[in-house]
């Protein structure tokens, strides 16, 4: 049975919920993703689309998991948890699954990590390293994409970009401009600023740099940095987020 509901704020109850997570016991808010209950109680699920204090996405399916009468594995940040649910977070479907997705991203655009500005600090090459992927097993395609310099203290490389709409969020709902957004659909989706303009022609930009900190690889980058110097610091974003939802 849920426990006592929990007053997380003025007139807001919250019942609390047990589950078991890899054979352990847990209680978590039954408002709570199963990714914020598995991170709160130091589990480590893979994911690349979540930040915190952004909105939940749920693109990449990295974070997938299974849960016990359910058909199919589903994803951790976007899915809430429940009474009596037992997730299991790294079965040997689930590594098949997460190696797999990577192999996918690495052939679908042309990320050669030797050259990159984000080389040693890249969560995509982080990522493939934790999940087993060495090498890739499908076509890459080999399409080549076009690098937006046109800002004076960015650059926008789409070689590199893996769609996980950080950028996209960061912009709408930190910063409050929304100069970035998305078009096309499936392969041919490409991150834009305003209606595709280039980005030093951005009316609505700001140039406060927090998309080029929330990207997670070498997509978004200082101009004038050399391959493995493009460091990026994401902190500030549950600050911010906080402080913006108490506006």
């Amino acid at each position: 049975m849920p426990g006592p509901p929990v007053t997380t704020a003025p007139g807001v109850k919250v019942r609390v919920v047990t589950l078991k997570i890899n054979e352990h016991d847990i209680g978590a808010r039954e408002t709570d993703s199963i990714l914020d209950v598995a991170q709160a109680n130091h589990i480590r699920i893979p994911s690349l689309c979540f930040l915190e204090g952004l909105s939940t996405w749920g693109a990449c399916r990295l974070c997938v998991v299974e849960i016990e009468g359910y058909p199919r594995p589903v994803s951790a940040c976007s899915t809430t948890v429940s009474e009596g649910m037992v997730i299991t977070t790294h079965s040997d479907r689930l590594k098949r699954y997460r190696r797999t997705i990577l192999e996918l991203l690495f052939a679908e655009r042309n990320h050669v990590c030797s050259v990159c500005v984000s080389n040693g600090h890249c969560e995509l090459q982080d990522l493939a390293a934790e999940c087993g992927m060495d090498h890739v097993r499908v076509p890459y395609r080999n399409q080549p994409y076009a690098i937006d310099s046109t800002h004076e203290m960015y650059r926008v490389d789409h070689n590199r970009c893996v769609l996980c709409t950080r950028c996209v969020r960061v912009c709408d709902e930190i910063e409050g401009a929304h100069t970035w957004d998305v078009k096309g659909r499936g392969i041919e989706c490409q991150v834009i600023t305003d209606l595709n303009q280039p980005w030093g022609d951005s009316s609505s930009c700001t140039s406060c740099g927090k998309c080029v900190q929330v990207c997670p690889t070498g997509a978004l980058v200082k101009k004038g940095t050399a391959a493995g110097e493009m460091e990026k610091h994401d902190e500030f974003l549950p600050y911010l987020a906080q402080m913006r939802g108490n506006q």
